[in-house]
């Protein structure tokens, strides 16, 4: 089969969407399908053992989008079926073709956040069906007739699925298949304390890990706010983002510049190494359709505190693997990170961080996906 991958971000690109392409593909590859891939961005395109297009960003939206639809327009001849990873790229004129479109959010929502249409901390599933301005409610009403459009819908999470399906899209045509990870990748290797020997971190330090992309809704700025009332516990913020500035400002407001440590942009081996070395990681977001980094961390032997918000309860079980937190819901949270840090408690949830990863298996992911390209390509 002749896929066609089309997509906004890809290797080496950061965030999910990216690195789920990148270790996809040889998996395609390696069953006798033919791939190729169109993608925005700046970097080499060599090396790859696909064909590989990048539409450059080093030029005005109107003519980036134009370079993409002509490279959309001649790749899809080839094809016979387009793997489509963004909602909003601009593929016009495709009606004919089979096509799968994989929806990790809401684009309107995400999109309308960082333009300010909206206010910062909108909530996602109020988005859903509160009214705005003529311009959000165009971007709604376009994804929406995006997901319609297609033969086939493939989430991440049951909370996406049920999402996908209030936009009007039929419910046969929305797949739940989990993100997963290849489990040997994340499995530890060291010790909590040669973990933090190796990182340089107070081995009898209690201490927190956050990583998200610093944006308004990852919820970082609660829990600076939550460290504020609980003494002897140390934050570490590993990202980058709009909000990093304010949230520096807000620690050196809190007196907290000695217990939250910004590590900015950290490499995705580094990481796996703070996950080990640290008590738990922290997530606590207004979204998430299904989050890689709590899973990373429940592999590396790590329990987990999360919002009880989006795909997270689909990966957290409360008590079991982690503490759900209510969210937005600051007195909640302090609670739920006293209660981590209580004699005992770090030692039980540890116990049980394999609890249900056997859903997310890279293997499982990898079969689903492929059974769900095979069966929409026949529909042409």
């Amino acid at each position: 089969m002749r896929i066609f991958i089309a997509s906004g971000i890809f290797h080496p690109d950061s965030g999910g969407p990216a690195t789920y392409l990148y270790r996809l593909l040889p998996e395609l590859q390696a069953r006798d399908h033919d791939v190729r891939v169109l993608t925005y961005g700046d970097a080499e395109t060599s090396g790859y053992p696909y064909p590989l297009r990048r539409v450059s960003l080093n030029q005005s939206l109107l003519k980036r989008r134009y370079e993409y639809q002509m490279a959309y327009n001649a790749e899809r001849k080839r094809c016979d079926l387009v793997y489509i990873n963004n909602l909003g790229l601009p593929r016009a004129g495709d009606s004919r073709l089979p096509r799968v479109l994989k929806i990790v959010g809401d684009h309107a929502w995400e999109r309308a956040v960082n333009r300010g249409w909206i206010a910062p901390d909108e909530d996602i599933d109020a988005f859903q069906h509160r009214r705005y301005s003529p311009l959000v409610e165009w971007l709604k009403a376009s994804r929406a007739r995006e997901a319609r459009r297609v033969q086939h819908v493939i989430v991440p999470s049951q909370y996406l699925q049920k999402m996908i399906i209030g936009w009007g899209v039929p419910v046969e045509r929305v797949q739940v298949i989990y993100n997963a990870l290849e489990v040997d990748q994340y499995a530890p290797t060291l010790s909590r304390n040669e973990a933090r020997a190796a990182l340089g971190l107070d081995p009898q330090q209690s201490i927190l890990l956050t990583s998200a992309r610093l944006t308004a809704w990852k919820g970082v700025d609660m829990l600076i706010d939550a460290l504020a009332a609980i003494p002897d516990v140390k934050l570490l913020v590993a990202g980058e983002g709009p909000m990093l500035a304010a949230l520096q400002a807000q620690t050196e407001r809190l007196n907290l510049s000695g217990r939250v440590q910004f590590l900015g942009k950290v490499p995705h081996e580094r990481l796996a190494l703070y996950m080990r070395a640290v008590d738990y990681f922290a997530l606590y977001s207004g979204y998430e359709g299904l989050s890689h980094t709590i899973l990373e961390s429940l592999y590396a032997g790590t329990p987990v505190i999360a919002s009880a918000r989006g795909g997270n309860p689909e990966v957290v079980s409360d008590h079991v693997n982690g503490l759900l937190v209510p969210h937005p819901n600051l007195n909640a949270l302090i609670d739920a990170i006293r209660r981590a840090f209580a004699s005992g408690v770090h030692a039980q949830l540890s116990a049980n961080v394999q609890h249900g990863l056997d859903r997310f298996e890279w293997r499982t992911l990898v079969d689903q996906t492929i059974n769900a390209l095979t069966k929409t390509a026949k529909l042409r």
